[in-house]
């Protein structure tokens, strides 16, 4: 058994913390420019295409996250694409978000009357200016505390990218732990940089919602 002095153990998870903002970051920005291009499709006057939408969105929602990383990083590299922990911890967390985040925001635009869109008609506007200006932004604006809720959500499940091996905060708290056998002080203290990193979050979303209220 190694001694580590409390500040040890956690310099080290702070350290290791960075990378699980990043990977967040990451595939939040990821997560929000496929889950546009999703919502586009979902949204579009094209069954088809929506249909695609559709089961793209349900594929996502409808497996576990772990088996997406998973198949992203032991499936590629049988398929001749060799890939590590840090992008496939990326790839596999923004296909999860997109699908998340595109179907929140089709609830903001289903959200609006009919006579948005109809407005923009008669002003003479094409369809994607219509969803440009006048409709995105509403939908935007009504599914902010959703948003800010997955975002949430998508922090803590960085935690499942230790078992493909990116080094992030819970990967390192394990070796931590093999390593001194304090798994009360290892553990607590990575439940409390969770809890620092996504409670102020929490919290902005529900002003969010009271706001969006009123």
């Amino acid at each position: 058994m190694i001694e580590f002095t409390l500040w040890d153990i956690l310099r080290n998870l702070l350290l290791a913390t960075r990378w699980t903002v990043l990977l967040s970051l990451a595939a939040f920005i990821g997560g929000a420019l496929v889950g546009l291009a999703v919502l586009f499709l979902r949204i579009s006057k094209n069954k088809w295409i929506r249909r695609f939408a559709s089961g793209y969105i349900a594929l996502f929602q409808g497996t576990p996250l772990l088996m997406q990383l998973f198949l992203m990083f032991f499936g590629l590299p049988m398929l001749g694409l060799r890939i590590e922990p840090w992008t496939a911890a990326m790839l596999g967390l923004t296909f999860f978000a997109s699908a998340y985040l595109a179907e929140i925001w089709r609830g903001g635009v289903d959200a609006l009357p009919r006579g948005q869109w109809d407005a923009g008609a008669s002003l003479g506007l094409h369809y994607l200016q219509e969803l440009r200006l006048i409709i995105l932004p509403q939908a935007f604006s009504i599914t902010r505390a959703p948003t800010v809720g997955f975002l949430v959500q998508l922090i803590k499940s960085t935690a499942l990218t230790s078992i493909i091996g990116f080094e992030e905060l819970v990967r390192t708290s394990n070796a931590i732990n093999n390593a001194t056998f304090e798994p009360f002080t290892v553990y607590g203290l990575v439940a409390l940089i969770f809890f620092v990193m996504c409670f102020p979050l929490t919290q902005y979303a529900r002003r969010l919602e009271r706001a969006a209220a009123h």
